[in-house]
Order: C-alpha cells, then sequence, then structure tokens
C-alpha cells in the first residue's frame, strides 16, 4: 500500500526579485525626434457652406470695361455710314427721275403759247379738222368730237377756244386711249390762262386721235376751254 510522504509540506518556488535601478533605466525623450523627418503640409481646412449656398468654383475674369471713347467713335462712324447710303439712294432716285415714258415719247413738243395769226384769215373758216387747228383758235358751237368745227375771231361770240396741245413724233405707234388721256391732262395742267379767263365760267376738255386719225397722220391731243353757256366768249383767255 502506498502511503503518502510525510515530512515538511512541498513549498513552491518563488523567482527571487531583485531592486530595480533606476540609473540603470534610459530616460524617456520629452519629444519624438524631427530631425531628417520630412515636412508633410497639412491639408486645408474645407470651407463651412451655408446649406443654402452651393461651392464656387474659380472665378470667370470680369471683361475689361469698353472704352467710353471707341464706343462714340464707332457710334459716330455706324451713323455717317448711314448718312452716306442714303444721300446715294436720294441722288440715284433723283437721278432715275419720273417715267416720262419711251425716247420716242419724250421728244415730242408740248406746246402752251399762240403766235398769231393761229388759223389762216379770213374768219370765220368753216369745216376746218382737228389735225389743221392752231393753238390760240376759238370755236364757235364747238363740239370736241366732231370731225370739223367752225374757226372765229377770238373777239367775237365763241364757246371753245384751243388753249395747250402736244405733238407725238411720228413714227410713235399707237399708244393707246389711256395713255392718249393722260398726256392730254398734262396738257390741261400746263396751259397759262390770261385774265380775260377770270370773266368766264370755263371747263376743260380734252380730245385726242382715234385708232383710224392716227393711222392717217394724226399725232396730237388737245386741251379746250369751253363756256357751258354756248357761244358767251368774247376775248381770248391765253395771256
Amino acid at each position: 500500500m502506498h502511503r503518502p510522504q510525510t515530512g515538511c509540506p512541498l513549498r513552491r518556488k518563488r523567482r527571487r526579485m531583485h531592486p530595480v535601478n533606476h540609473q540603470d533605466v534610459p530616460p524617456k525623450p520629452a519629444a519624438p525626434p524631427t530631425a531628417g523627418i520630412p515636412r508633410v503640409p497639412a491639408p486645408a481646412a474645407e470651407p463651412v457652406l451655408h446649406p443654402h449656398m452651393e461651392p464656387q468654383g474659380p472665378r470667370e475674369r470680369r471683361p475689361a470695361r469698353i472704352d467710353r471713347r471707341k464706343m462714340w467713335i464707332a457710334i459716330f462712324i455706324a451713323v455717317l455710314l448711314a448718312v452716306i447710303g442714303s444721300l446715294v439712294w436720294l441722288a440715284l432716285w433723283l437721278r432715275s427721275g419720273p417715267d416720262t415714258g419711251t425716247d420716242s415719247a419724250a421728244a415730242g413738243v408740248l406746246e402752251t403759247t399762240a403766235t398769231p395769226p393761229a388759223t389762216p384769215l379770213p374768219l370765220p373758216r368753216e369745216g376746218v379738222q382737228p389735225p389743221d387747228y392752231a393753238l390760240g383758235d376759238c370755236f364757235k358751237d364747238f363740239d370736241p368730237e366732231a370731225l370739223a368745227s367752225t374757226v372765229v375771231p377770238c373777239d367775237t361770240p365763241h364757246s371753245a377756244q384751243l388753249v395747250a396741245l402736244y405733238r407725238y413724233p411720228g413714227e410713235e405707234s399707237y399708244p393707246g386711249a389711256e395713255a392718249l388721256k393722260a398726256k392730254a391732262l398734262e396738257a390741261c395742267q400746263a396751259a397759262r390762262l390770261g385774265p380775260a379767263a377770270n370773266d368766264y365760267a370755263l371747263n376743260y376738255e380734252r380730245s385726242f386721235p382715234s385708232t383710224t386719225s392716227w393711222e392717217s397722220g394724226d399725232r396730237r391731243v388737245d386741251c379746250y376751254v369751253t363756256a357751258p353757256g354756248g357761244n358767251v366768249i368774247n376775248a381770248s383767255v391765253l395771256p
């Protein structure tokens, strides 16, 4: 039978501790060494934005102010060019002038001054045809559409007087009734009346050739002054 040993109880061995000598421990450095360590710049602090603000990018460069002197010079040049253009247009328009028709029509002759005697004497003369009427002639019982009229002295009673006329060139082709009417109106507007015209109630009447009379050589449009009351005029109404 195994019996436990008797005697002194078994004690654990303890490691023998020696006192610590503080002189053998190197002192703790006050701050970490900085020599030889590269410095890294601290990151820039991000701006604190208002909740309703947005981060702004790089500022755009503002355009330099326009030189006021250059601006006024530019305005002056623009106005000057506009004025010159208007003057050029006006000169061209005046040079072109109103439309006077063809060259042959421009060669026509407008007569407003009578050279007496108008119709050969002696007067009265009956059966005078329209192509033979002379400027300043006075007519008894005048009918502008008649194929012949009676020419009388202007100091005797008469009802009409030829005061203006326009002669077309002989080679001119028939221009049409409307063109002839317009030309006769121009002749009436150009007529010059004397003081005696104020003593009577007068009207203007126009006469122009038909296609048949044009083919026979009639190239004239006439302007007359007429008295509505008949043969009541007793003087020439021309100057």
